[in-house]
C-alpha cells in the first residue's frame, strides 16, 4: 500500500498536481522517503502553502544527504531552508542556515555548489545595503550556473544581474537580462519554485523603474503560469498584487483594492507577512487617492506593522490632511537617505507633490529636475 502511494504522489508531482502531490507524500511515514521523495514533497508542500510541512521535510533531507555525503544535495537543501525563511519573514533562520551553506562549502576551490552558496551570499550583501559586493555574486551565480549546466541557478543568476544592473543605472543591460531570465522560465527550464521566484523578482524590477508594458505582458504569463498548476497556492498572492498596480495605474480603483485584498488573503494562508505588507501598503495608495483618507490611514499602519515601510504614500497622505510640515520633514529625511537611481524614482514624484504642497517650489523644482534626468537615462 506505501510503495502504491509514494507512486501516486510521484506521478501528482510529475503531472504538476501539487495539492495531490502533497496529500500522498503528507500520508507516508516521513523516515520511510528517500532524500530525493523529500525534496520533492518539500516542492508540493511549500507551493500549496504548508510552510511547516516545507521545512520539516527539507530537514530531513539534509540531514540524509549528510548522513550519504552528499554534498550537493545537502547544499541545496540549506539553500531552499535559507530562501523559504526569507520569505517567511525569519530572518535569524535565513542568516544561520546560510552561514551553515557556507561552512559546506569551505573546501571547495570551485563547483557547482558554490553557486548556490553564492546566491546566499548575495542576499546577505543586499541586506547590508552593499549593492556592488550583491552584483558581484549575483555574477558569480550566473557563470557557474552557465558552466555547470544548472538551469535553476542561471535563471536566478541572470535575473539577479538584471535587478543588480537595474539598482547601478545601467537600464537597458538590466531589462535585457530579466528578459533573458524571463525566456528561460516561461519555457519549462526551471523548477516550478525557482520560476516563481524569478517570475516575481522580474515583475517587481520592471515595476519599480515603471516598465508597465513589461510588468503587464510578465504578469500575464504569470496568470497563465498559475492557473495550470492544480492545487498551487504560493506566487498567486504576488500575481494579485501585480494585477492590482496595472488596475491602480488604469484607474480601475475598486478592482484594484478587491485584487489587493486577495493578494492579503493567499499571503495569510501562506504566512508571508512581509509581502502582506506590500498588500496593504498598495491598497493605502488607492484608498489615498480615492479620498479615502481615514482607510487609507489605517492600510498604511498595517502594511507598518507587517514590516513594510509604508513612504512615500504616508507622506503624501500627511499633505492631503493639511499637515505639512510632518510631511516636509518625512519626506526631507527619505531625500538625504534614499540612494540609487531606482529608489529614488519611486520616491523623487511623491517628494515633488509634498514640497509644492509646502510651498517650497524652489526645492520642488530641484527634485523634479533630477527626475526628469533619471528619465532620460532611463
Amino acid at each position: 500500500m506505501a510503495d502504491i502511494q509514494l507512486e501516486s504522489a510521484r506521478a501528482d508531482f510529475v503531472r504538476g498536481d501539487w495539492g495531490a502531490a502533497y496529500a500522498a507524500w503528507s500520508g507516508a511515514d516521513p523516515e520511510a522517503l528517500s532524500a530525493e521523495e523529500l525534496e520533492d514533497f518539500a516542492v508540493a508542500a511549500e507551493l500549496t502553502g504548508h510552510h511547516d510541512d516545507t521545512v520539516s521535510a527539507l530537514h530531513r533531507a539534509f540531514r540524509k544527504s549528510q548522513d550519504a555525503a552528499d554534498l550537493g544535495r545537502s547544499v541545496r537543501c540549506a539553500f531552499r531552508i535559507t530562501m523559504t525563511a526569507h520569505v517567511h519573514g525569519e530572518s535569524a533562520l535565513a542568516r544561520g542556515w546560510t552561514s551553515r551553506a557556507v561552512s559546506l562549502v569551505a573546501d571547495l576551490d570551485d563547483g557547482v555548489e558554490l553557486g548556490w552558496v553564492d546566491f546566499l551570499r548575495m542576499f546577505r550583501a543586499l541586506s547590508t545595503g552593499d549593492f556592488a559586493m550583491a552584483g558581484g555574486f549575483a555574477d558569480k551565480v550566473a557563470e557557474r550556473g552557465r558552466r555547470y549546466g544548472e538551469p535553476d541557478l542561471t535563471a536566478l543568476g541572470l535575473c539577479s544581474q538584471g535587478r543588480m544592473a537595474l539598482y547601478s543605472g545601467r537600464v537597458a543591460d538590466g531589462l535585457a537580462l530579466l528578459d533573458e531570465s524571463m525566456i528561460r522560465v516561461i519555457a519549462g527550464e526551471a523548477s516550478p519554485v525557482v520560476a516563481g521566484h524569478v517570475y516575481c523578482t522580474a515583475i517587481e524590477g520592471c515595476q519599480e523603474i515603471s516598465d508597465f508594458g513589461r510588468v503587464a505582458e510578465w504578469t500575464a504569463a504569470l496568470e497563465r503560469w498559475c492557473a495550470a498548476q492544480p492545487g498551487l497556492l504560493t506566487f498567486t498572492g504576488q500575481c494579485a498584487v501585480h494585477r492590482g498596480q496595472l488596475l491602480r495605474l488604469h484607474g480601475e480603483w475598486q478592482q484594484a483594492l478587491e485584487e489587493f485584498e486577495h493578494a492579503t488573503r493567499r499571503y495569510q494562508e501562506v504566512h508571508a507577512p512581509d509581502a502582506a505588507g506590500l498588500a496593504a501598503y498598495e491598497a493605502g495608495e488607492v484608498l489615498r487617492l480615492r479620498g479615502e483618507y481615514t482607510e487609507a490611514d489605517a492600510a498604511y499602519e498595517r502594511a507598518a506593522d507587517r514590516g513594510f515601510d509604508p513612504q512615500p504614500g504616508l507622506a503624501l497622505l500627511w499633505s492631503a490632511l493639511g499637515q505639512g510640515a510632518a510631511a516636509l520633514a518625512a519626506t526631507e529625511r527619505l531625500l538625504v537617505e534614499t540612494g540609487g537611481p531606482v529608489q529614488r524614482c519611486r520616491l523623487l514624484p511623491a517628494a515633488v507633490d509634498v514640497l509644492l504642497g509646502a510651498g517650497e517650489t524652489d526645492r520642488a523644482r530641484q527634485v523634479a529636475d533630477e527626475l526628469d534626468g533619471l528619465a532620460g537615462h532611463f
